[in-house]
C-alpha cells in the first residue's frame, strides 16, 4: 500500500433499479461506519465528494407496470453523470470508491473507469445481472449491469465508456452466483465470461477461485474495476441486503476475496452496492462494507 495514495467516494444513493426500497440510504449507511476515518487510518488521503444528486420514487412518474426497462431515463442520466465523474478522478490518477445505492449504478461507475484504457471486470455477487430488456423477468435495471458493461443492453446504457462493449467479456469474471433467471442462464452459458459459482467455492474453496478470477480480469492490460454486491455475502452476516439469498459465503470467505485483490495490486477502481439499512440489524451490513474496502485497499491481520 502506497501511504501517500488518494481515495475519492462518491456516494450514488439510487434505488430506481431495483424493486425493493432501501438501498438509497447504503452511502449514508456506510460513511456511518467510519469508511473516512479507517482509510485515513490505514495511510489514504481521503477525499468525499459526497453523494450525486438522484432522483426519488416519488419525484418522477411511474413506469407502466409490464415495462422492461423501468426508469430507463433516469438510471441513463444519473449513471451518465457518474460515469464523467468518475473518469474526471481517473485522470486526475486517483483512486474512485463508489457507494450505493443498487447495482445499476454500475453501468456508469465502470464504464468512466473504463474510459480511454482497458480493464477487466470483477463482478463478485450471489447474481450475475445479466439480464437485457428481452429475458428480464422484473424490468428492474439492477438485473441488467453486466450484460450492459459486456456489450448487450440498451444503446443508451451501453456506450457510456466511449465504446462498445466497455469490457471485454474475456476480461471479465463472476464470483459466487448462485441464483440466476432462466433465460440470463442461457445467455450466460453462451458468453464467454469466466463464471464461478457457489458450487465452485465450495468444490475447490475461494482462494483457488479467486485465483482464477484474478488471473482472468489482469489479462487486460490496465488492470481491473471491482464492483462488490454485498448480497454475496451469507444474509445470516449481512442481512441488510436489497436482494438476499441464503447460501452465500461467510465473512472470511469475503475478506480473503478482497485480500488476494490488494496481494495483485492492479485494482483501479470499485463499487460497493446494495447495502439496505431498513432491513439490516445494527448497521452490521454496512460496518462489514467498510471492512471489506479496507481489507481490499490493503489492510492485514498482521
Amino acid at each position: 500500500m502506497k501511504t501517500d495514495a488518494t481515495i475519492t467516494i462518491i456516494g450514488v444513493p439510487l434505488d430506481l433499479g431495483a424493486g425493493r426500497r432501501g438501498v438509497d440510504m447504503g452511502p449514508s449507511a456506510i460513511r456511518y461506519a467510519g469508511l473516512s476515518r479507517r482509510l485515513a487510518e490505514l495511510g489514504y488521503q481521503v477525499i468525499d465528494y459526497g453523494n450525486l444528486v438522484t432522483p426519488m420514487v416519488e419525484t418522477i412518474p411511474l413506469p407502466p407496470p409490464d415495462a422492461r426497462l423501468r426508469y430507463l431515463e433516469p438510471i441513463t442520466e444519473v449513471c451518465e453523470r457518474l460515469a464523467d465523474q468518475v473518469a474526471k478522478v481517473v485522470r486526475q490518477g486517483i483512486t474512485p470508491l463508489i457507494l450505493g445505492g443498487d447495482h445499476s449504478l454500475t453501468i456508469g461507475s465502470a464504464s468512466g473507469s473504463a474510459r480511454g484504457r482497458r480493464l477487466g471486470l470483477l463482478w463478485i455477487d450471489a447474481h450475475a445481472d445479466f439480464n437485457d430488456e428481452h429475458t428480464t423477468p422484473s424490468g428492474n435495471i439492477h438485473g441488467m449491469p453486466l450484460a450492459v458493461l459486456t456489450g448487450r443492453g440498451h444503446p443508451r446504457l451501453t456506450g457510456l465508456a466511449g465504446r462498445v462493449p466497455a469490457f471485454d467479456p474475456a476480461h471479465v469474471a463472476l464470483v459466487a452466483v448462485r441464483d440466476l433467471d432462466p433465460l440470463e442462464r442461457e445467455a450466460l452459458r453462451a458468453s464467454p465470461i469466466s463464471v464461478f459459482t457457489m458450487h465452485d467455492i465450495d468444490r475447490r474453496g475461494m482462494a483457488a477461485v479467486m485465483e482464477q478470477a484474478l488471473t482472468v480480469v489482469t489479462t487486460a492490460p490496465d488492470g481491473f474495476h471491482l464492483s462488490f454486491d454485498l448480497d454475496v455475502v451469507d444474509p445470516r452476516t449481512a442481512p441488510g441486503v436489497g436482494t438476499p439469498v441464503s447460501g452465500g459465503i461467510s465473512r472470511r470467505e469475503a475478506h480473503l476475496a478482497m485480500e488476494l485483490i490488494a496481494e495483485r495490486g492492479a485494482l483501479q477502481s470499485l463499487d460497493v452496492v446494495e447495502v439496505n439499512p431498513i432491513l439490516d440489524e445494527r448497521n452490521a451490513t454496512a460496518e462489514l462494507a467498510v471492512e471489506l474496502v479496507l481489507s481490499a485497499l490493503g489492510k492485514r491481520i498482521l
